[in-house]
């Protein structure tokens, strides 16, 4: 899954530490998902989503091709 998380946490002026209280998760659980080596429940993604003031489509997305 592809992600913009990185791109809105900074626009949002949060640290990954902050990012991580606000969501209830490590700040290394951040770092991993905007590398995209850890792939979020729908649950936190929302969460995320929430925190930052983003939709879910503007911030994560899965290539067609990635499903073929």
């Amino acid at each position: 899954m592809k992600n913009n998380v990185k791109i809105f946490r900074v626009q949002a002026d949060l640290t990954q530490h902050q990012l991580a209280e606000k969501v209830g998760v490590t700040r290394q659980t951040i770092s991993l998902i905007e590398k995209g080596k850890y792939n979020p429940t729908l649950k936190l993604c929302l969460e995320i989503c929430y925190a930052v003031n983003k939709n879910l489509n503007e911030i994560f997305w899965v290539d067609r091709e990635e499903f073929k």
